[in-house]
């Protein structure tokens, strides 16, 4: 690269578009041709609906990219491009987490992921919040502060807690809301609990760029009467601060999703704290993660620490134990923060369980493995993923002895369990004759318990599929799926269609832990080629849900010669000890 190449600017640029795009392939080669032609590296999301993406690359490049897709589609013409000149990508391990290593173009269904679950009714982007510029908005809340508090508007934050904890709108006489989510995925269930605080208001929506603010605008707008009044900030907290350089009413920083990491006003004041010693402080160049969920958590220069093990506050919420340091046969432990893909360690998926007909949902699964986690962080990182389906509560009523005499009408009434601290429940699969219905109201079974159940639940497995495609679009690449005893049979029919998913599922390898085969075509296709290791009890391992033979009997559809087995004893769990753990270890250290 020439000398004069190297001291060209820099730049980033944002921006997407709803449209209807009717010939996705073409769209796809012309972003393919143009980005690789211009050295562009970042991410390019494309549907049916329309685009999402942020590259990065030489600003005459970025202006050229912008001018081709103009001269490429009338459809550009109406889009917000948002270019930003900055400085070259400096920290390769930030890059290449945000992905400005490398150019991802993917075809998906959703360009932004509203909820986890498919929703009963997707709401129509047409009818997504009133677009306000940076100037209208920014006049409404001055108007409103000027105003009593109960003046009927609120600030509704679209963003997750990490990005609101370094920088968000301050308003003295309008309230804020912060749903404080993880992902955006979790907001729609935000929006379905807080509907009161929603109902009747003027609702002021704002984000990074903007996309986020139409879906969920939308959503919020479909649940009808009370929820009209909805307004969205256009081109997002990037469009405010170039028009309000001193940062207006936003105090603190940008959060964005590449390199630059954040994005400040004039203004220098800090808003975010140390997670550990609550000193002002709001750099995430680290990459320090929660231990449980892998949240971005703030912590400073001074309190970063190799042996330490960092919980972020929504965990700890959960009743996870606060940060500490991981000492272990009297050797500390690889921090968890920092994630370098593709070089040191890597994501991998892993599916939640469901025994016993129960749903299990990805928090509860993380609990459960935080055990294997600690041990395997030197070589992966998990990234957890609710099932689709979401399941009724059910429970079963006292069962009497049949020769128990007793008169039915003098039998006491067994109430259901308290609803005190019922979540909710998912699964890969269902049966026959479920009816989709969930929520928090008990139900009495329909009969006794039956161990053997999960042997009839086949069904809704398209919806799982396009569940982990889109999962793999948004939050991908992924090295390879972990699943656990339902989760274990879903990973298995994924890895029997390996081949078939290659470019919207890509992985090396899985990890079937107390699995089991289901009776699908896709299970009875020959020897399964993909690199596998199963983990179960043995016959004598306790394991009194998933049998040792059934799980030897989905051993046995994989090929020899790229399969391991590790037999255990102890129960229905994966083993975390020796030697079980070294067998996990070597097969990992293959592939990562």
């Amino acid at each position: 690269m020439s000398e004069d190449k190297d001291k060209e600017q820099y730049g980033v640029l944002l921006y997407y578009n709803y449209a209807e795009i009717s010939d996705l392939n073409h769209l796809l080669t012309f972003y393919h041709s143009n980005c690789t032609s211009l050295n562009l590296r970042g991410r390019v999301r494309l549907s049916t609906h329309g685009v999402n993406v942020t590259v990065g690359g030489n600003l005459s490049s970025l202006e050229s990219h912008i001018e081709a897709l103009k001269a490429y589609n009338s459809l550009f013409h109406r889009t917000d491009f948002k270019l930003a000149t900055c400085h070259h990508p400096l920290n390769d391990k930030v890059a290449q987490e945000c992905g400005f290593t490398s150019l991802s173009i993917r075809i998906v269904d959703e360009l932004v992921t509203l909820s986890s679950h498919p929703l009963l009714k997707a709401p129509d982007i047409s009818n997504a919040g009133s677009h306000l510029s940076a100037l209208d908005f920014h006049s409404s809340l001055h108007n409103a502060n000027n105003e009593s508090p109960e003046n009927g508007l609120v600030l509704l934050d679209a963003r997750n807690l990490y990005e609101t904890r370094i920088g968000k709108f301050d308003v003295p006489n309008v309230e804020t809301l912060d749903p404080k989510v993880r992902q955006y995925s979790d907001l729609s269930s935000w929006i379905d609990d807080n509907g009161d605080r929603l109902k009747g208001k003027n609702i002021f929506m704002y984000c990074t760029g903007g996309i986020r603010c139409e879906m969920a605008s939308a959503y919020i707008k479909s649940k009808g009467a009370g929820f009209e009044n909805v307004f969205q900030l256009f081109g997002g907290i990037q469009r405010y601060l170039e028009q309000f350089p001193d940062g207006g009413f936003f105090k603190g920083k940008n959060f964005v999703f590449d390199h630059r990491i954040s994005v400040g006003s004039s203004d220098a004041n800090v808003i975010g704290t140390c997670l550990m010693c609550q000193c002002s402080f709001d750099d995430y160049t680290s990459r320090c993660r929660c231990a449980y969920c892998r949240m971005l958590v703030l912590v400073c220069r001074s309190c970063e620490n190799e042996s330490t093990a960092y919980v972020c506050e929504l965990c700890q919420k959960q009743g996870k134990a606060e940060s500490a340091q991981l000492i272990e046969n009297g050797e500390s432990k690889t921090s968890l923060s920092g994630v370098e893909f593709n070089n040191f360690s890597s994501d991998t998926i892993c599916l939640p369980r469901v025994p016993r007909g129960d749903g299990k949902n990805a928090s509860s699964f993380k609990g459960r493995t935080a055990s294997l986690a600690k041990k395997l962080k030197k070589i992966t990182e998990f990234v957890f993923i609710d099932a689709p389906h979401e399941l009724p509560f059910i429970y079963q009523t006292p069962m009497f002895e049949p020769n128990v005499n007793c008169a039915s009408s003098s039998l006491p009434s067994s109430p259901p369990p308290p609803l005190e601290n019922c979540k909710k429940k998912f699964a890969w699969f269902v049966a026959p004759n479920f009816d989709g219905s969930s929520g928090v109201d008990w139900k009495v079974a329909d009969g006794p318990f039956d161990p053997l159940q999960y042997q009839q639940q086949t069904v809704g497995y398209d919806i799982s599929l396009s569940h982990l495609k889109n999962v793999f679009s948004q939050e991908g690449p992924f090295d390879g799926i972990l699943g656990f005893s339902q989760g274990a049979a879903m990973a298995a029919l994924i890895s029997a269609l390996q081949e078939e998913l290659k470019g919207e599922m890509d992985f090396k390898f899985v990890v079937l832990c107390s699995g089991f085969a289901l009776r699908m075509k896709a299970m009875e296709s020959g020897p399964i080629k993909c690199p596998s290791l199963h983990i179960f009890g043995n016959e004598h391992g306790k394991d009194r849900q998933i049998a040792n033979q059934t799980s030897k009997e989905l051993a046995s559809l994989y090929d020899g010669d790229c399969s391991v087995i590790v037999e255990h004893d102890s129960g229905h769990i994966i083993p975390t000890k020796s030697p079980y753990i070294d067998e996990i270890k070597d097969f990992l250290n293959r592939f990562l």
